[in-house]
């Protein structure tokens, strides 16, 4: 595994400190059915930046797939991509984090996909990680395919599994329903020097993706390098998701919101909001505002105090 393009993010908006972080995941949460973003929504992200709150996409897009979505004046200030492989500082559009998998790392993990006999794609390294090589292991297998189809003019056949493909950003396979816990609990179990992440398909919402990144990069991960740098309390810290692969940011914020087309399974273990299409955003960030308002209010008197004296 390899950093690189790590840099610092910046002073955020604002010349005072932040008064939070709001960090929501896109497809399905920010994002309606529609692929369009609610005027509630929009509206709650700007007032967060009145407030000082630095506003942040955590998404599993890559920065091709994310800017076919977003708008031009879209109230934010950093975007966590790739599932926290990149970060990228939105305003400026500048790359200030990259992570990837090293040759040999992606030599493994084809070796044990191929042996499981999935379906798989290996992704190049940011900002080049929406082309990918693919191998196909099954027949009808419609979510790969549709997936291979809407990519195709970035999408080649992985002629050589044991080759040298080179450093890459990460791996995904695509697993029909039936077979996904199995093959989910199998790949766990052997690669467990790599982070594994759970999926479900934005393509038919029904298959599931198995994504292999680096042990280093999550969600959670990558927010808390942002949060560090950016000196910002843990307590402070909010995120809003609907799927599995948002759980290990929502287990780790101090404050977290699913919304409510989100599994059942995930529904019951945070606080729920409106759907992706109903200002679930919006109804979150007016929550957190509300319950953290003290909380804000003590570390401004504080950070003023260290000024003072």
């Amino acid at each position: 595994m390899t950093n690189s393009g790590n840099h610092k993010p910046g002073a955020p908006p604002g010349d005072n400190p932040p008064e939070g972080l709001f960090i929501m995941d896109l497809d399905g949460t920010l994002l309606r059915s529609d692929r369009t973003f609610a005027v509630p929504d929009l509206e709650a992200l700007r007032k967060l930046g009145e407030l000082n709150v630095v506003r942040t996409i955590a998404t599993g897009r890559s920065l091709a797939s994310f800017n076919t979505v977003v708008v031009s004046d879209l109230p934010v200030d950093y975007i966590i991509f790739s599932t926290g492989a990149g970060v990228l500082r939105y305003q400026s559009s500048e790359i200030i984090r990259k992570v990837h998998l090293e040759p040999h790392e992606v030599s493994r993990a084809c070796e044990v996909l191929n042996a499981c006999r999935l379906d798989f794609m290996v992704h190049r390294t940011i900002p080049d990680n929406h082309m990918f090589a693919y191998l196909r292991s099954n027949d009808q297998n419609t979510d790969f395919e549709r997936r291979i189809e809407l990519y195709k003019q970035f999408a080649i056949p992985l002629e050589d599994v044991a080759g040298d493909f080179g450093p890459a950003t990460q791996l995904l396979a695509v697993v029909p329903p039936r077979g996904a816990h199995a093959a989910l609990d199998k790949i766990r179990a052997e690669m467990t020097d790599f982070n594994v992440i759970q999926t479900t398909s934005p393509l038919d919402g029904k298959s599931t993706w198995i994504e292999i990144f680096p042990s280093t990069v999550s969600k959670s991960q990558t927010a808390a390098w942002l949060a560090d740098t950016l000196e910002i309390d843990l307590q402070l810290i909010v995120s809003v998701g609907n799927d599995y692969n948002d759980i290990d940011l929502l287990e780790w914020t101090a404050s977290s919101y699913v919304v409510n087309n989100a599994p059942a399974d995930i529904k019951s273990r945070f606080a729920c909001v409106a759907s992706n299409n109903n200002g679930g955003v919006a109804e979150a960030a007016k929550d957190w505002m509300e319950e953290n308002r003290g909380q804000r209010t003590k570390n401004r008197n504080a950070e003023n105090m260290k000024i003072r004296y």
